[in-house]
């Protein structure tokens, strides 16, 4: 074979595989949009991700904000919890001071948490949202916020919709 066949021969080959590919992904396409857009650390697509999230609950009757962190804590794991509870105090006050709004900062790696860290499941690093409902537990990991902790201003925004949705605001 001549060196102009080989070349022909390789496009074909990759043409194929390259229809193959696409035909094979036609029916993911709606998944593959719906990832890049849940992937979109904007403030505004992320707020619409976690009223999305919380639209079909109930109101909560009362609201705990959970951070568990271990005993060395990185950057970004003291900075999720210092915001999350900045938003609070600050964007939700009446609801933090009557306890209807309850923070946590929990060590999860002493033995004394060991019940709440079961309770919440918590694996690490995290930061968990329990709408309770006529005594219900409606526990929620926040992943959300780990994409917004280098802006403070989005991860208030973020967490304040969230949290003024749980409360029916």
């Amino acid at each position: 074979m001549n060196k102009k066949t080989i070349i022909a021969i390789t496009i074909l080959i990759i043409a194929i595989v390259f229809l193959g590919i696409k035909a094979l992904g036609n029916g993911q396409e709606a998944e593959s949009a719906s990832v890049l857009i849940s992937t979109n650390t904007e403030a505004s697509e992320v707020q619409k991700e976690g009223k999305s999230l919380t639209q079909e609950k109930t109101i909560a009757d009362k609201i705990e904000v959970v951070h568990f962190h271990g005993t060395h804590q990185c950057w970004s794991c003291i900075t999720v919890g210092e915001y999350a509870l900045q938003t609070v105090k600050d964007k939700f006050p009446e609801e933090y001071q009557s306890g209807k709004i309850v923070f946590k900062d929990i060590n999860g790696e002493l033995a004394e948490n060991q019940e709440i860290v079961m309770k919440y499941q918590s694996r690490g690093s995290s930061l968990f949202v329990n709408a309770i409902s006529n005594d219900k537990d409606s526990i929620e990991e926040d992943t959300t916020v780990w994409r917004l902790v280098n802006d403070q201003e989005k991860f208030t925004d973020y967490f304040e919709n969230k949290l003024k949705t749980l409360l029916g605001k």
